[in-house]
């Protein structure tokens, strides 16, 4: 029995050690293939690290290889960055060397790649920046796979940082002053300066490079910022813009020189800073345009804004104590894919004409909490994926944890579209003793299949089509899931034309006697 026992394990032996040959690795000879023969990773702006892109390697031999090197061009100093199968490199390399790197036979391997890089390190005549991946062999050349990426240049704003004993950092904050229960609001960012070194007057916003916001910068009181037509303005995660209480926003975007509502131009655009296709409509990239000022002078004309939490807040701060309104005026703009609110009115004053809001997680317009509201030829569409959203809520409260707080609220909808994917897209909710709403010439989606509103007066003027208004009307919209937002069938006329603005958000005239309701004139074919 002994004996057997040890022939067993000899046998064993044996076997083990001629099984070696079969995970014998062979220097690469080249023949490996690729997912792509480029990498083109989308815009970043200088220094701002980019999203990590894939690529796919194979070995369709019937051979176990060891690629000798994986590596960047330009070695150590590129500004690309690579892991291969979730490792980092060889020593000191910093993810640009990978020595005798293994493939089994008829197998593949992952290669994720990165870039940072400024705009000094481009090509000056197209602001491309350029490196490959090499992978050498035994048998001559190296294969290569080329990396491209473009390097845009910008105005970056950005609170400072203080280095405390124990490594961690102090950010510069922005003083708000103190709430309604005098509690000092304090949030992290910056105030923008006349005479800032690098990026001059932050008061006006031109169109040269676009602008990237970190943190949140504010307009102080008595000043002004001014962004000029055609500016593109990017936000970081958790950052905005605030307008204080004695200050003013001027933005001032032309209509189209075409008339082409993809054409954006001459736009100010507000939205995030991830610049890749994936990132084009991601709703919460960014939180909001938070107005605190009660200026007559704050104007937005020609904006479309992208991505945030909550496009416009329009809030006074000292909400219970003070009963003064923030004021804002809004023409021929689009606010589109906002995980919260599109505009959210608390104790406002707020006029838009020709105004297009597109889903929303809550309201495209909620207008609440006491102040004046009046939205004139305005869409506002709401199909975000959710039963509780709606496309606008309108009341007259503010919900604290022991009561409700209330305020006389006044909301005019004329010549409007209120649409969406839910049955009930308006939400009218009264609880003091001043809450107005006026409806004219505006179309509803209102589906009282159970019977539930025909009991509120709130609801009246929509119900019974009072006052030229319709509901139920189905406006055809071209695509809304791609936010084009004009009727493909004319919708019915409006009353009194001498209400409605001259021009469309295109800049097309209106007829004076068959005026489209929402922002677009309908124009056949």
């Amino acid at each position: 029995m002994r004996k057997l026992l040890l022939l067993l394990i000899a046998g064993l032996a044996i076997s083990l050690t001629s099984c070696r040959n079969d995970f014998a690795f062979e220097p690469s000879t080249g023949g490996l293939e690729f997912s792509k023969d480029t990498v083109y990773l989308d815009t970043v702006f200088t220094n701002i690290g980019s999203s990590t892109y894939t690529l796919k390697v194979f070995n369709k031999s019937d051979k176990d290889i060891s690629i000798p090197k994986i590596q960047l061009g330009k070695g150590i100093n590129s500004k690309y960055r690579i892991m291969v199968d979730g490792m980092t490199g060889d020593v000191g390399a910093q993810g640009k060397i990978f020595s005798n790197v293994e493939l089994l036979a008829k197998d593949s391997l992952f290669i994720f790649v990165e870039v940072t890089a400024d705009v000094a390190s481009a090509n000056p005549t197209d602001f491309l920046y350029t490196d490959q991946i090499q992978f050498t062999n035994i048998s001559g050349a190296p294969q290569t796979v080329e990396l491209v990426t473009l390097i845009q240049d910008a105005y970056f704003i950005y609170p400072n940082r203080t280095q405390n004993p124990d490594n961690t950092y102090t950010y510069e904050g922005i003083n708000l002053g103190n709430d309604d229960t005098n509690h000092p609001v304090t949030i992290t960012g910056s105030t923008l300066d006349h005479n800032d070194p690098v990026n001059h007057d932050e008061y006006l916003w031109g169109n040269d490079k676009p602008y990237v916001i970190y943190g949140y910068a504010l307009v102080p009181d008595n000043e002004t910022l001014n962004v000029t037509s055609g500016a593109r303005v990017h936000f970081h995660a958790n950052s905005g813009l605030i307008i204080a209480k004695n200050a003013s926003l001027r933005i001032n975007g032309l209509p189209s020189p075409t008339n082409d509502p993809e054409d954006l131009s001459k736009e100010v655009i507000f939205e995030g800073d991830r610049l890749e296709p994936n990132y084009s409509d991601v709703p919460g990239q960014w939180t909001a345009i938070i107005n605190f000022s009660n200026s007559n002078n704050n104007l937005i004309e020609h904006l479309t804004l992208k991505n945030a939490t909550v496009g416009i807040l329009s809030n006074n701060l000292a909400l219970t104590t003070d009963n003064s309104f923030t004021k804002m005026t809004i023409k021929n703009s689009q606010i589109y894919n906002c995980s919260n609110f599109g505009i959210l009115g608390r104790s406002a004053q707020i006029t838009a004409d020709n105004l297009v809001i597109n889903y929303s997680g809550q309201a495209n317009l909620a207008a609440t909490f006491g102040g004046t509201y009046t939205f004139t030829n305005c869409t506002f569409n709401n199909n975000w994926n959710s039963s509780k959203q709606a496309a606008v809520l309108l009341n007259d409260y503010l919900e604290t944890d022991t009561a409700y707080l209330t305020k006389a609220t006044t909301t005019t909808l004329t010549n409007c579209i209120v649409y969406g994917s839910n049955s009930t897209e308006i939400s009218l909710e009264k609880k003091g003793v001043s809450f107005t709403t006026n409806f004219s010439n505006c179309l509803f989606k209102v589906n009282d299949q159970s019977n539930v509103l025909a009991s509120n007066p709130l609801y009246d003027s929509i119900r019974l089509e009072q006052n030229g208004n319709k509901k139920n009307l189905n406006p055809k919209f071209k695509n809304q899931a791609k936010n084009q937002m004009w009727p493909t069938e004319s919708l019915f006329a409006i009353i009194s034309p001498a209400i409605s603005s001259p021009f469309d958000i295109l800049n097309k005239p209106r007829n004076a006697t068959n005026t489209t309701i929402g922002a677009y004139q309908f124009i056949a074919n």
